[in-house]
C-alpha cells in the first residue's frame, strides 16, 4: 500500500509497453471507487459513485442541487453506517416521490437516482451579481493546488469555491458532478452565501452541470474546459454567467 489514505487511494503494477518492444513494470497509484447509497426516511433515494472523503458535504450538496432539501436544516439527522456505505437522513419535510422505483444513471460515474422527487425545489433565474476578471484569473491559477488525489493519480476532476474573490475550498472527486456537489455542500455547512459564490470546475460543461449551479444559486459558472450549446441556452436562460477554457490569462465569456 502506498502512503496515502487507504480509504481513497490504492497501488496497482502494470506492465510499461514502449513502441522500440521495451517492456518494463510500473506501480501506478490508483484511485478507489466507493459506492454511498443515500436512503431519506427509509426510502432509497440514490446512489453515488465516489472517493471516500467530504461524504457530508457531498451528500449535503447533492441533495441541495436536486432541490430535495431548501437548506441544510432540513435534514433533521444525517447518520452513516459503519463503512460509510450508506446514509441515513431523517427529514420532517413533507417529500413526495414517483411510485415507480427506477435507478436511472445519473452521470458518467455510475450515480443513479432510485426514485424522483415530485414536490422538489425548481430553478429560479439567478439575480444579477458584481464580479471582477480577476478572480477568475485567480481560481484557474490556484486550481492545481492542494488536489493531493489529483496530484497522486492524475485522475479526479476538481472544483473550487470562491466567495467574493477569496478561495474558500478546493475539492475533489472521481466525477465533476460529485466535486461541484462537494463544494456546494462545503458552502451550506459553513453558512457561505452561495449567492455571493464562483464555481470554478476543471470539467466540461453540458446541460446537467449547469442546472446544478443554477440550482445552488450560484451566480457565476467558470470551466477550465468548454461547455455545449444547451448549456449556454440554460444559463442564458436563467442569468448564469457561464465562462469557459478559463485559463491563468485569457477566458471566454459565453455571451
Amino acid at each position: 500500500m502506498v502512503d496515502h489514505d487507504t480509504d481513497t487511494l490504492d497501488t496497482y503494477r502494470g506492465r510499461v509497453v514502449y513502441a522500440d518492444g521495451r517492456i518494463t513494470e510500473e506501480e501506478s497509484v490508483l484511485l478507489k471507487e466507493h459506492e454511498l447509497n443515500i436512503i431519506i426516511n427509509g426510502r432509497p433515494v440514490m446512489k453515488l459513485v465516489c472517493t471516500k472523503d467530504m461524504l457530508k458535504e457531498l451528500v449535503t450538496g447533492r441533495l441541495y442541487t436536486e432541490g430535495i432539501i431548501d437548506k441544510p436544516d432540513d435534514m433533521d439527522k444525517m447518520y452513516f453506517c459503519r463503512y460509510e456505505n450508506e446514509v441515513n437522513i431523517l427529514t420532517d419535510k413533507a417529500i413526495e416521490w414517483e411510485d415507480t422505483v427506477k435507478s436511472d444513471l445519473t452521470c458518467c460515474t455510475g450515480n443513479a437516482a432510485y426514485v424522483r422527487m415530485i414536490n422538489g425545489r425548481t430553478p429560479v433565474r439567478l439575480p444579477e451579481y458584481e464580479w471582477k476578471k480577476e478572480w477568475i484569473f485567480d481560481l484557474a491559477g490556484h486550481f492545481t493546488e492542494g488536489l493531493k488525489l489529483h496530484d497522486a493519480t492524475k485522475a479526479t476532476h476538481s472544483c473550487l469555491l470562491s466567495w467574493k474573490g477569496k478561495i474558500m475550498i478546493s475539492c475533489e472527486d472521481i466525477g465533476r458532478h460529485n466535486a461541484i456537489d462537494k463544494a456546494v455542500g462545503y458552502a451550506l455547512c459553513e453558512g457561505i452565501p452561495l449567492s455571493e459564490c464562483i464555481l470554478y470546475t476543471s470539467g466540461r460543461v453540458p446541460k446537467d452541470m449547469a442546472i446544478k449551479a443554477i440550482m445552488a444559486g450560484v451566480p457565476v459558472l467558470a470551466s477550465k474546459s468548454v461547455a455545449t450549446t444547451d448549456a449556454c441556452m440554460l444559463a442564458k436562460e436563467y442569468g448564469l454567467r457561464l465562462i469557459c477554457r478559463a485559463w491563468n490569462d485569457k477566458m471566454i465569456i459565453m455571451d
